[in-house]
């Protein structure tokens, strides 16, 4: 047996049970042992009584190149370590390139090495015009899966692939068993619900909820759920803020579909009455955060089962990107990759949930659906990623730490129960509560292991 390297103690979240009095013993990288008491004997033992032990989250949605020379890995990896995040899932819609050929998959990936303090995996996608000749060589280069989107919010950036090219795009990825996640709002109501808007003269927070009903987002999930039935291919909605939408997928699975489904951490914290309201354009997402009831039956799926992973959808835009009065000029997104964890864990206390929904949802369930077999869990053999969260409740600020390139969050002014108290990537420390100790080139380009394990149709079940 290899000699113990280090042994971190504490309450141990794990995705089935929490082990009291527990330790997480590590060798060369990897987690080698799991139990209760005083544990092995190892080179470094670090006691963290009381807190809670948790494997390290896997955000399954950050978008580091949104904005070109603003944020990038050098900023989105600082962030996720100072948020117990250690390993973040880039989206290929990088300003100034799209993520859609083997060529720019690998330049990226080299780049972002350079840059990561925490690990890190790549999205691809296909141009509008590919005959997706190129599915093949991008999942030779390391793609994870692939992302497209129902609704075009830029011709090149981020372009619409209408259905027919949807299912086309699915039958290609089918065979080789990775998903295809997408960005679910009906191009035709949304842009004629846009017209509308305009048409009235409404240009404060309410504009941006009506320009994106709630029948443009189940549409289109119904149409992404189809597709992905008639190919075989498991299909994945990025994100959803409506309980209607965890009612849809839930259906599909029971009728054998590879379907999942994504709740980003602010449709299950942020509510249209008072957040948007009082935040305007640094609110605005899409789609769009609801009401305080839509909220509140996120969750209650989430308790149920219904949701396959938690994820942030993280953006760092600058500040003159979402502070136009009129609520359509904004840009569309927010930061959230140092507050994921914390603000989780808070709902799951409110709401009397026990811990092991957020080790199942940040770390097990996309480890799993991104086939990152190594990552994801505190298993024996698997990567030594913890995250360790102490109760010290604080007021969330931003501007705080110095641990992101942008000085808002939607999330500033709440008070957090639980900060994250230290993160380890690969039984090494990362973050140490109050510093990043990782530098850039640290994080590791992760890609899907093939073969190790059988995709499961329902994640998010109790599975």
């Amino acid at each position: 047996m290899n000699a113990i390297d280090r042994v971190v103690r504490g309450r141990v979240v794990l995705a089935d049970q929490i082990v009291e009095d527990g330790f997480v013993a590590i060798a060369n990288g990897k987690v080698a042992q799991i139990g209760c008491g005083k544990g092995p004997a190892a080179a470094s033992v670090e006691n963290y009584r009381d807190c809670l032990v948790l494997p390290g989250a896997i955000d399954g949605q950050v978008h580091s190149r949104s904005q070109k020379d603003q944020e990038d890995f050098i900023w989105s990896t600082r962030s996720a370590a100072a948020g117990g995040v250690t390993t973040i899932v880039d989206m290929p819609y990088d300003d100034g390139e799209l993520i859609c050929t083997s060529e720019r998959l690998a330049r990226k990936a080299r780049g972002a090495a350079q840059q990561a303090r925490v690990d890190f995996a790549l999205y691809a996608t296909l141009h509008p015009c590919s005959d997706a000749r190129e599915v093949q060589e991008l999942v030779d280069a390391g793609a994870c899966a692939f992302k497209f989107s129902t609704f075009g919010t830029h011709p090149e950036r981020f372009p619409r692939i209408p259905p027919q090219q949807l299912y086309r795009f699915f039958s290609a990825i089918a065979p080789t068993g990775l998903a295809a996640g997408v960005h679910n709002e009906n191009d035709e109501i949304v842009r004629a619900s846009i017209a509308a808007v305009e048409a009235s003269g409404l240009t404060d927070y309410r504009a941006h909820g009506r320009s994106r009903p709630p029948i443009s987002e189940t549409l289109a999930m119904a149409e992404v759920y189809e597709i992905g039935l008639a190919t075989g291919c498991p299909a994945h909605v990025v994100h959803c803020s409506l309980g209607r939408g965890y009612e849809l997928c839930a259906a599909y699975q029971k009728q054998g579909a590879h379907a999942s489904i994504e709740a980003c951490i602010h449709y299950l914290v942020l509510d249209e009455e008072s957040d948007v309201a009082r935040l305007g354009g640094f609110a605005k997402i899409n789609p769009p955060i609801r009401s305080r009831a839509e909220v509140e039956s996120i969750w209650r799926h989430l308790a149920g089962g219904d949701v396959t992973i938690v994820s942030t959808d993280h953006v760092s835009w600058s500040r003159d990107r979402k502070s136009d009065p009129n609520m359509l000029n904004n840009a569309s997104g927010v930061p959230g990759l140092e507050a994921l964890y914390p603000l989780l864990l808070k709902g799951l206390e409110e709401r009397d949930l026990p811990f092991t929904h957020a080790a199942k949802l940040l770390a097990r369930n996309p480890a799993r659906h991104f086939r990152l077999f190594e990552k994801g869990a505190l298993d024996v053999g698997s990567d030594a990623d913890i995250t360790v969260m102490k109760r010290a409740p604080y007021t969330y600020e931003a501007a705080a730490s110095g641990h992101n390139v942008v000085d808002w969050s939607p999330y500033d002014g709440i008070v957090l129960p639980w900060r994250v108290e230290a993160t380890y990537l690969r039984g090494e420390q990362v973050f140490d509560g109050r510093e990043v100790l990782a530098d850039p080139g640290t994080g590791r380009f992760t890609t899907p292991a093939s073969g190790l394990a059988p995709r499961q149709a329902a994640l998010g079940a109790a599975a």
